[in-house]
């Protein structure tokens, strides 16, 4: 059994939004220039301009399509997409602090940068007492703004979590109820050293596998461009060439070969998993590259400069917290117009991960000199979130005006619902959405 707002029956396919992410097949033939695209291609969307949506499109690229020429690839995430609408439309006046966050906060926007938000909301009181668990996340449908439920926002927190840590310290943070001032009245209670490891050391473990994911990249398009130079290759000798050049150890050379073969391999899988090859072998490995297919691939999300230039901006927030024992988040001088420069693609990974490494001794220097606490004051944390239950409760009862009181949206109900074909899962409602941001 599984417990949900309701069942599948009453969802339409083609009516539910489609967020951003969402893995779709199209319902339409489409002509691009002498190219025709059939009608049942995978893709996901990437976009949205009013009615219409953009779908990255396995091996074509970026095409717009209407909403009913669309549905969604699972019928998983149709209940998620309808979940999703559901709570952002019933609980966005329950928000209680809001700040615009990422490049227009720290100061590095350029002119087409998007806005983006986040915040915190309080569930109404009818809502934490049904069976139904209730939404721990609110996202947009575009994926622009999100907003954490008060306990997972102070949760996270308290782990140092960078995303939340931020939306407390941002100058654009601004309380929309009494309950948002409160928070921003404790954030200090959440500050401690932990923002060594969150921060600083997070990034560069993630800057390590950046860079491993760089070599991985590169050695796909070396294993394209020799098969499109000369199909027929046998796999035998991809993998002598990738060897040659691979920096990874191995015991012997023919250790080295055998790894070699197998990421050959994986990258056939792969592909053919994408639906951008016919079958999992080299032939078909050979046919996409002397296609000239090789560029409708997307870039890996770790690869972008965005990524990389954030990365670097979480090391210099962390050293600066741990040694003046506060921050400010945005970056000015000489750092602001270098990761404006890693962000506009204008610095090689290379160097930035190298710019990187150099600020370890400074982290670490940071570390010992700090007088931040070695731990968040959880007992201050702990009689925040009483307080602020405590007031949701007053306000049901005493029939207060506001989304808190007597104008909350309906509770969901528990109702039975078999889900989808296969096993009982035993899940509540809104399980599917309790993923913590990293």
């Amino acid at each position: 059994m599984e417990l949900r707002l309701r069942g599948l029956t009453h969802l339409d396919p083609l009516a539910v939004p489609l967020p951003h992410g969402t893995e779709v097949t199209t319902r339409v033939d489409r002509v691009l220039g002498e190219r025709r695209v059939p009608q049942g291609a995978i893709g996901r969307v990437v976009g949205s301009a009013g009615a219409e949506l953009d779908v990255m499109l396995v091996g074509v690229g970026v095409v717009r399509y209407r909403r009913d020429e669309l549905v969604p690839r699972k019928t998983g995430q149709v209940r998620h997409a309808e979940r999703r609408s559901a709570a952002w439309d019933a609980l966005l006046p329950a928000v209680v602090l809001e700040a615009v966050v990422g490049s227009r906060a720290w100061g590095l926007a350029h002119e087409g940068s998007d806005t983006d938000r986040r915040g915190v909301f309080a569930l109404p009181f009818p809502w934490t007492t049904g069976l139904a668990e209730p939404p721990r996340d609110l996202v947009s449908a575009d994926g622009s703004a999100s907003y954490w439920e008060v306990e997972k926002a102070l949760r996270q927190a308290l782990r140092a979590d960078p995303n939340t840590l931020e939306l407390l310290f941002v100058h654009t943070a601004e309380p929309r109820d009494e309950i948002g001032a409160w928070i921003l009245e404790a954030r200090d209670a959440f500050v401690s050293s932990a923002i060594y490891g969150s921060f600083g050391r997070y990034a560069l473990s993630q800057l390590k596998r950046l860079s491993q994911a760089h070599r991985l990249a590169e050695h796909r398009e070396r294993v394209l461009d020799w098969l499109a130079d000369d199909p027929a290759l046998s796999l035998d000798d991809i993998a002598r060439k990738l060897a040659a050049i691979s920096p990874r150890a191995a015991p012997t050379e023919a250790d080295r070969e055998l790894q070699a073969k197998e990421y050959v391999k994986q990258l056939y899988r792969s592909l053919h998993d994408q639906g951008l090859l016919p079958a999992r072998d080299l032939a078909s490995l050979a046919a996409f590259a002397r296609a000239g297919r090789s560029a409708s691939l997307d870039t890996a999300r770790d690869l972008r400069p965005k990524n990389a230039y954030n990365l670097v901006r979480l090391i210099a927030t962390a050293i600066r917290w741990l040694r003046d024992g506060e921050v400010d988040l945005v970056v000015q001088g000489e750092l602001r117009e270098t990761l404006l420069a890693i962000k506009a693609g204008a610095w090689p990974l290379d160097r930035t991960i190298e710019l990187a490494e150099a600020m370890t001794p400074e982290l670490e220097a940071a570390r010992l000199a700090t007088k931040l606490p070695p731990h968040p004051d959880v007992p201050r944390a702990d009689a925040l979130l009483r307080r602020i239950r405590e007031e949701v409760a007053r306000r049901h009862v005493a029939a207060a005006p506001g989304p808190l009181g007597k104008d909350a949206p309906p509770a969901p109900v528990a109702v039975w619902d078999d889900g989808d074909a296969g096993p009982a899962r035993g899940r509540a409602a809104g399980d599917d959405e309790r993923k913590d941001e990293a």
